[in-house]
């Protein structure tokens, strides 16, 4: 069990949560949810003991806590099979310290002293079995033994992630942390981690911005809102359900007490100076006990995405012939024909690395097909969202500054609604461009893509970033807009709610299906990638 008694984390004036007491137990799976800012990595490493409280609050955990590592680069000099036992430090340690032993040629006897305690540490570890369980969770996770000894930098992101949630569950450890597992993940991975997590029997608490993916795994939902840390039972669309059901239930007894507050304060003012004195003064203790209960303002924000089109084009938006295009020798597609229609919303879906933004990029001409040709429709104009949009925002520009160089006609207060809508209300619309966060520089280049209301969207991974209320405002907004969207995403209830048609890279070639994703799910269902881990 992991349990939190009184535990504060300010920096400077601001307070993200105040005096949390929660429990998190065996066998229970917790979505750690909350927006952005809201301090969700922040209490993770706070639970891993990498973070120390700002008070004198405790935190008891077990002895073995698996954290999955967010750098998926920095193993690439190492073995696969050693990356996964580096999850148990202490066993690693002991591994490096005994090897740096074992070559001198002269031994002290203090240093033989040492390697005989290294020797009993390694035992207690388990370590003399450890490279036959790290290989049993390799083979379980799909990488097969004759990649075992290979250097980390000869996987693919997505496997190297698989190696890198190998590593956390080295040694059976007794709970499980994981911070946005499904970032660098193609949406068959994202479908085989679900199955794996499900099965986990320790504790596992998991901050992601895919509701999908909490949903499917979630026993509980730890919510990080009004300056605390709230446990809900279910998944995460019960704990939406739950807080709004409680804030009206409230909402409506403070409407109730109001009523009847005004109606005791006309009585105590028409009779305060009169013969009623005691009832006056019973109906003013009455008053006093029918105080409304205080409500917290809650953190969660959500922005107003809607796009529209200055102009409607015409039938056929985009055509392509015989589109080919390989790196290397590696042909990513080939004579790629396709007809593109308006009002189609197209979900580009594939694993990592098969030719997704490439092929976007091939649209758009920022790169050069091998062969074949792009035809736009007649006055064709897109806003395109990059997958690296750091790139889009130069620094040395607030916010406001920065969106107002695409105006066009827009007077500066409909330029400051909108940034208002996307959550850069007041002082925010001042910050700097260099100081946003990831979150907020999403909604930035968001903002502009709203205010140029070009026909044609384009986007390549816009949900990295987001929230869950900012992936779900965005979902609204790409289902009313009345232009064409193309999306590369692997976020599920995003292309859910939006595609009309699907174009997915597959091990049996490419897919072209013209119906939403449920229906591309029932006629090409996706192949088993690795058995289960026991």
């Amino acid at each position: 069990m992991i349990v939190v008694n009184e535990v504060t984390k300010a920096y400077g004036a601001r307070t993200l949560f105040d005096n949390v007491s929660v429990k998190f137990s065996p066998g229970n799976r917790y979505g750690l949810t909350g927006p952005n800012g809201s301090g969700k990595s922040t209490f993770m490493k706070i639970l891993t003991g990498e973070y120390e409280p700002s008070n004198r609050g405790t935190i008891s955990r077990p002895r073995r806590v698996g954290v999955l590592q967010q750098d998926q680069f920095a193993y690439d000099n190492e073995r696969i099979i050693d990356t996964v036992v580096m999850g148990n430090k202490v066993l690693w340690s002991a591994f490096k310290e005994r090897d740096r032993l074992c070559e001198l040629s002269d031994l002290t006897d203090e240093q033989m002293h040492k390697l005989v305690e290294l020797e009993q540490v390694i035992a207690d570890e388990n370590g003399y079995t450890a490279e036959f369980e790290a290989g049993e969770i390799l083979r379980g996770i799909g990488i097969p033994d004759e990649q075992h000894e290979n250097k980390m930098s000869t996987l693919a992101t997505d496997y190297k992630f698989r190696v890198l949630l190998a590593q956390a569950l080295f040694g059976g450890p007794d709970a499980l942390m994981l911070d946005e597992p499904t970032n660098h993940l193609d949406l068959e991975s994202i479908h085989w981690l679900e199955e794996f997590l499900c099965e986990y029997k320790g504790i596992l608490v998991v901050i992601s911005h895919d509701r999908h993916f909490l949903n499917s795994i979630c026993t509980h939902i730890a919510d990080i809102d009004y300056d605390t840390i709230i446990l809900y039972p279910g998944n995460y669309d019960d704990m939406v359900e739950h807080k709004i059901q409680a804030r009206e239930s409230i909402e409506s007894a403070n409407r109730d007490k109001a009523k009847k507050i005004a109606q005791l304060q006309e009585f105590v003012a028409r009779f305060a100076a009169g013969q009623r004195s005691s009832q006056v003064q019973s109906r003013k203790k009455e008053m006093a006990r029918l105080a409304p209960q205080e409500l917290k303002k809650s953190n969660i924000q959500r922005p107003f995405i809607r796009f529209a089109q200055e102009k409607a084009l015409g039938r056929e938006i985009l055509q392509t012939r015989g589109l080919t295009k390989g790196f290397d020798g590696n042909i990513l597609f080939k004579n790629l024909d396709l007809d593109i229609f308006r009002g189609e919303k197209i979900a580009i879906i594939g694993s990592n690395g098969v030719g997704k933004t490439t092929l976007l990029r091939c649209f758009i001409g920022e790169t050069k097909p091998d062969a074949g040709k792009v035809k736009w429709g007649d006055n064709s104009s897109w806003s395109y969202y990059p997958q690296n949009f750091h790139e889009e925002i130069k620094d040395g520009f607030s916010a406001l500054d920065w969106l107002m160089q695409y105006r066009d006609k827009e007077e500066d207060a409909v330029v400051r609604g909108l940034l208002g809508r996307m959550l850069f209300s007041g002082e925010e619309s001042l910050k700097m461009t260099q100081e946003l966060s990831g979150g907020e520089s999403a909604r930035l280049l968001m903002a502009r893509m709203m205010m140029l209301k070009n026909p044609i969207l384009i986007f390549d991974e816009p949900t990295n970033h987001l929230d869950l209320e900012a992936v779900s405002a965005l979902a609204e907004g790409l289902s009313e807009f009345p232009g064409t969207v193309f999306v590369v995403s692997h976020d599920r209830d995003l292309i859910s709610n939006v595609a009309t048609r699907v174009l997915s890279f597959t091990d049996k070639g490419f897919v072209d299906h013209h119906g939403d994703y449920e229906d591309y799910l029932k006629t090409h269902k996706f192949k088993e990638l690795a058995k289960k881990t026991k």
